[in-house]
């Protein structure tokens, strides 16, 4: 696929990281470096951070910035960053975006509040002024699914009528609903996917632009996703490389951030993991993983 497929420009396979901590329990800086030095070898689009696989809810907001400043110099202008905004007032988004921007973010990901039952048009206001306040294009995470609030297909159209600068969505659908979204939208917002990469070829073909998977399988979903075009079989077959771990891993967000993370580190060498909250990685889990490293070797 091309970049002419995007509104934005923006499009591809934007992995996002995993948060690496050390020893102490604070953030692991090299760790971070050395997994975002990986997606750039393996030709990511972009990269993207503080999202769910990020552990986003588990980091103070002086470890956001943290985890922000890390990434951002360790990338250094090398490909376009993502950033996922999870601050719960309007003015705290602004504030976080603002600092994103200043550290070299091409754009931002909006989390709804941690309020659910709100009436969509406040949803849509709430949006709204962050993205009017903003210069760098603004996406929101319409999660309902997994963040137990989000916007109507009809939500989404309204607020990119009403605020220009809203100008992606990143959604955890299948093909059938991506399909179904870029046609209630009229194709007027870029959309990316997560779902770990899970069904990525049927959904740009749905109509999506871009995948925001975890990282322990990009170089194989990047591949995928390069040779759409030119190469349908060949970009099959790099897909159906990863899909064993892909389908291991998309159960919960806590077995991604923890078998994902420890899958990613065995790919690129980091040693042992440090949690942050006690995991329940049992023999067959851990196996699992290994088999799976071993079959994807190193990143």
């Amino acid at each position: 696929m091309t970049p002419l497929t995007s509104h934005t420009g923006f499009h591809g396979v934007y992995p996002i990281l995993y948060a690496y901590f050390n020893g102490d329990g604070g953030i692991d800086r090299a760790a971070m470096a050395r997994q975002t030095d990986a997606m750039v070898r393996c030709g990511a689009h972009g990269v993207a951070i503080l999202g769910l696989a990020t552990e986003i809810n588990k980091l103070s907001l002086a470890e956001r910035h943290e985890m922000l400043e890390t990434v951002a110099e360790a990338l250094a202008g090398r490909k376009p960053l993502a950033v996922t905004v999870g601050e719960n007032t309007v003015r705290g988004q602004i504030d976080f975006v603002r600092a994103a921007e200043r550290l070299g973010a091409a754009w931002v990901i909006l989390q709804p509040p941690p309020v659910k039952d709100v009436p969509e048009p406040e949803l849509i206001r709430y949006f709204g002024a962050v993205a009017d306040a903003v210069t760098i294009p603004v996406a929101i995470q319409n999660a309902p699914n997994y963040l137990g609030i989000g916007l109507s297909m009809a939500g989404l159209g309204a607020l990119h009528r009403q605020h220009p600068n809203f100008k992606l969505v990143k959604v955890e659908d299948t093909p059938r609903e991506i399909e179904a979204l870029v046609q209630a939208t009229g194709g007027a917002i870029d959309v990316f996917v997560g779902r770990a990469g899970v069904e990525q070829p049927d959904a740009i073909r749905a109509g999506a632009v871009g995948i925001i998977p975890a990282p322990e399988a990009c170089d194989r979903l990047v591949r995928s996703y390069d040779l759409m075009d030119r190469d349908p079989a060949g970009s099959d077959a790099a897909y159906r490389d990863a899909l064993p771990a892909l389908a291991f891993l998309e159960t919960t967000i806590n077995h991604l951030v923890t078998a994902g993370k420890e899958l990613a580190a065995a790919r690129l060498g980091l040693g042992p993991v440090n949690h942050r909250l006690p995991s329940d990685l049992t023999p067959i889990v851990r196996a699992t993983i290994a088999r799976h490293a071993q079959a994807l070797g190193p990143l």
